[in-house]
């Protein structure tokens, strides 16, 4: 059985749902304000912050499995060890906010990957009780013990990303199916003011939903998939958020900024895809930007 079928049928076993809803209701208590919830996620950074934070104990402990390989240099690997173990907390905060939006397959392949990263940091620390007490063979394996480890759980929390999109944006996705023409989205008056729209691109295969927001003479026009999880914009509202008036997604509340497409209220860490805009006799006619021709 190759590595990614054992994982979809993990992502396939409901039975794990009677554990993960509470834990995932128990994270959201946790992980108050919404602005505590939105640094952890990268909104702020407009990338997911989790992918960011998890080079440091990854790089820290690979780099002192090697150094435990030399003997002069161990008592260096030692030190690389307790780095890789603090920087193991704030990784796992941003990972367990992230974890806690998703949909239901990614939860249960990351409950997976929190347990054996949980495990791992277990035997990272064990290690370093055990090198504290002289016992430098039982440290060191240990260590490689969780090493191993966490390289199998890399190995999952990189199926989430990839195979599953966890941490992908939807919006950009969709917007690789959409014409790079000009696309004539109606009168201008037909728009009502204040509110999304659902209007359609021409794509390859398929129309593309897209979402306009008209304000007076003005109109943002945007790829209607929420680049957090695909929800249908069009569905959302306009609100004023932290300053700024946002279009929000039905699904999670995601905001984007009506200027920008840049996030300023999480799930969403990724931009939304928005498109270039001009008037023609009174019609709204949108493109893809430059960036996406």
């Amino acid at each position: 059985m190759s590595l990614m079928t054992f994982l979809e049928r993990v992502a396939d076993v409901d039975a794990m749902d009677k554990v993960i809803e509470p834990a995932r209701k128990a994270v959201n208590a946790a992980l108050r304000p919404q602005a505590f919830k939105d640094l952890l996620h990268g909104t702020w950074l407009g990338h997911a912050l989790h992918p960011v934070l998890v080079q440091v104990p990854v790089g820290s402990w690979v780099s002192a499995g090697l150094l435990d390989a030399i003997p002069p240099l161990r008592p260096a690997a030692t030190v690389l060890i307790g780095t890789g173990v603090a920087a193991a907390v704030p990784a796992a905060l941003t990972g367990a906010a992230d974890w806690s939006e998703q949909d239901t397959g990614v939860r249960r392949l990351g409950a997976l990957h929190a347990v054996a990263n949980t495990a791992a940091l277990g035997l990272y620390v064990g290690s370093l009780v055990a090198r504290g007490k002289g016992h430098g063979t039982l440290g060191r394996v240990l260590s490689y013990a969780g090493l191993g480890l966490a390289t199998g759980s890399a190995a999952v929390g990189g199926h989430m990303s990839y195979a599953q999109s966890s941490g992908a944006s939807h919006s950009a996705t969709a917007a690789r199916a959409l014409t790079t023409d000009w696309i004539d989205l109606g009168p201008l008056d037909d728009l009502p003011e204040g509110r999304p729209a659902l209007r359609t691109g021409k794509g390859s295969s398929v129309a593309v939903p897209l979402t306009a927001v008209r304000r007076g003479a003005r109109v943002d026009v945007f790829i209607s998939a929420c680049s957090h999880l695909s929800g249908p914009l069009h569905e959302g509202t306009v609100e004023s958020v932290r300053g700024s008036e946002c279009l929000v997604c039905p699904w999670h509340g995601s905001a984007f900024d009506l200027d920008s497409g840049s996030p300023r209220r999480g799930p969403a860490a990724n931009p939304q895809e928005k498109l270039e805009v001009r008037m023609e006799a009174g019609r709204v006619m949108a493109r893809l930007p430059g960036r996406n021709r």
